[in-house]
């Protein structure tokens, strides 16, 4: 059965004694320039640095619910659903080992490996995916999925459900998609909370297999690594339970590498905090949109995480671009 919105709402309940509530901020700045009203869901100061923290708590959590105690709990991921596990699992107590491919964000790596998760590189993405599924068919050893499962969806719509009871409707939400948990949680609690609003999802225009895949109506496969700042959303595919709810969703938008560098640094300028290009791309997207509208739109973007590595750091600010201040006139 699909994922529903009381489905959302017990995952909330489920996992509140152990995350934290983010707040919802916003630039006057920024709103001023753009003459909108732009709320930004600040899942950058989430446990373990991004939203990822809410499926992976729902996950464990509903383990233990039914009964099951795992010895170990095994993920791949390309870094923030990696360190959720690695989280999630020390706090209640079970080993986890993550498989990553090298090419990972060095941080993230050693961020996992901080929180007690065993960290086994590998030398593709392919590579890490089939050595944790095979270690998944070991005894007590459950394997983790970064955003294909109905409690991971769950867990991560509670991002845009905390959002919408705080601020009630909104004219579109806007998140970004790599295998599409956050996308598939934001649809269910936007359909309920705020029925009339717009759901959109954001690739970066170098990983937009998402993007082709609704257009073409067939799961479409990234054929190599994308060259991206935003590596929080290199996921090579959506996932099979996934896609039937991106194909749900109001539209889908690309930004190319200018627009997520340009958006990162204001961002974090704007707002005073650590936002990760995978979450700044989002405001790409936003200016897209708000220049084909009419009259003031309130619009709501999730800042997925805030985990950047100082060579990523270096590559986005090559070029200062807070010389050029947000306009909806380019």
């Amino acid at each position: 059965m699909p994922v529903t919105i009381a489905d959302v709402v017990h995952a909330k309940r489920r996992i509140h004694p152990y995350l934290r509530t983010t707040p919802l901020v916003a630039s006057s700045l920024l709103n001023d320039w753009l003459g909108h009203e732009v709320l930004f869901k600040a899942e950058c100061l989430q446990r373990a640095g991004a939203f990822k923290a809410r499926g992976a708590c729902n996950f464990v959590r509903c383990l233990l619910e039914q009964g099951h105690r795992p010895k170990r709990i095994v993920a791949t991921s390309s870094g923030n659903h990696a360190q959720a596990i690695a989280w999630a699992s020390r706090l209640f107590g079970i080993s986890a080992t993550v498989y990553m491919a090298r090419n990972v964000s060095s941080l993230k790596a050693r961020a996992t490996a901080s929180y007690g998760a065993e960290v086994v590189l590998c030398d593709t993405r392919a590579e890490a995916e089939a050595g944790a599924r095979e270690a998944s068919q070991q005894y007590q050893t459950w394997w983790a999925p970064p955003f294909d499962h109905d409690w991971i969806i769950a867990g991560q719509g509670t991002a845009v459900l905390e959002s919408l009871l705080e601020t009630g409707e909104v004219d579109a939400v806007f998140a970004p998609c790599g295998g599409g948990g956050l996308l598939a949680g934001s649809l269910v609690a936007t359909r309920a909370l705020s029925p009339s609003a717009l759901v959109l999802g954001v690739e970066p225009a170098n990983a937009n297999d998402a993007t082709e895949s609704v257009r073409t109506g067939a799961i479409q496969t990234l054929g190599t690594t994308p060259d991206t700042l935003a590596d929080g959303v290199m996921t090579p595919r959506v996932g099979d339970i996934t896609f039937e709810y991106l194909k749900q969703l109001d539209g889908f938008l690309t930004v190319d590498e200018e627009s997520i560098r340009y958006w990162t640094q204001w961002l974090n300028h704007l707002l005073k905090m650590r936002v990760e290009p995978s979450s700044a791309l989002a405001m790409g997207a936003v200016t897209q949109w708000l220049r084909r509208q009419g009259g003031r739109k309130r619009v709501l973007v999730i800042l997925s995480g805030g985990n950047i590595d100082q060579e990523k750091m270096l590559k986005i600010w090559q070029i200062d671009c807070l010389t050029q201040v947000p306009s909806l006139d380019k």
